[in-house]
C-alpha cells in the first residue's frame, strides 16, 4: 500500500475525476481530488446522515491521512451519492 502524505490531499494524479449532479445553486460539481471529495461531503452534500455518507466522510479522512488510497474515498463517495440519490458521471480527461 502506497502512503500519501497529508500535504498531497489536493493532488489529483491518481484520482479518476467524476461529476456529481447536485440540486440547488451548484448543479454540477466536478470532483478531481481528495480535497474536492471532502468539500463535496462537508459543504455541498444535501444531508448529513445516512450510513454510506458517514462511511464516506471517514474513508475520506483516512485517505487524506494516507492510511488508504484515494480511490477508496472515490468509491465511498459514489456509494454515498447513490444512497442520497445524486447522479454520478465519470469524467474522461
Amino acid at each position: 500500500m502506497q502512503k500519501v502524505s497529508v500535504m498531497d490531499w489536493h493532488r489529483s494524479e491518481d484520482f479518476a475525476p467524476l461529476m456529481l449532479v447536485m440540486s440547488g445553486q451548484e448543479k454540477h460539481r466536478l470532483v478531481t481530488s481528495l480535497r474536492e471529495v471532502a468539500e463535496a461531503l462537508i459543504i455541498a452534500w444535501p444531508t448529513d446522515d445516512g450510513e454510506e455518507y458517514v462511511a464516506a466522510v471517514k474513508t475520506c479522512l483516512d485517505a487524506i491521512h494516507g492510511h488508504i488510497p484515494a480511490k477508496a474515498a472515490r468509491a465511498a463517495l459514489i456509494r454515498a451519492a447513490e444512497e442520497a440519490g445524486i447522479p454520478v458521471i465519470a469524467v474522461v480527461r
